[in-house]
């Protein structure tokens, strides 16, 4: 790695590929980082500095909920963008660290609706990526992989 210290990636996530669909109906595909399981979820991005090769981490749920997130413990400010059952966007927010705070009194964010995927992002990637409103995220079946592909694949 050149020398060069790497900040702290992931640990024990397994990858995917989700297609992000802009409001104009522009496609594009990314690595993500892939939160599905309580444990996973409940981990998320704590303690992260370094997505590596994946442009964030999705949480997926098995069914909606209207639950909230939070940033205990999470050193970087990140983005977040909830996406509905059907894949449509239904609402994002900027999310600050709270890491001297008790779990219980880091602020809460939820889009007040429900989703069953939610992206989050190093804070502002979310426009670059294309996500906003009327835009739709879709994970990618059969792309779980250890880690993200190479971008350079012929």
């Amino acid at each position: 790695q050149d020398g060069v210290p790497s900040g702290q990636q992931p640990e024990g996530f397994s990858t995917m590929m989700a297609q992000i669909t802009e409001a104009d109906g522009q496609i594009c595909e990314v690595c993500v980082w892939l939160a599905d399981t309580s444990d996973e979820r409940a981990r998320g991005l704590m303690g992260v500095t370094d997505l590596g090769d994946a442009v964030g981490m999705v949480f997926r749920f098995e069914e909606p909920i209207d639950g909230s997130f939070y940033m205990f413990q999470t050193p970087t400010p990140l983005s977040i963008a909830w996406f509905g059952p059907d894949g449509a966007h239904v609402g994002s927010a900027d999310m600050a660290p709270c890491l001297d705070t008790p779990a219980g009194d880091c602020p809460l964010y939820s889009p007040g609706a429900e989703y069953d995927l939610a992206l989050e992002v190093f804070e502002g990637g979310l426009a670059g990526l294309g996500v906003g409103p009327g835009s739709q995220l879709e994970l990618i079946d059969g792309t779980e992989a250890d880690g993200c592909p190479l971008a350079t694949n012929p």
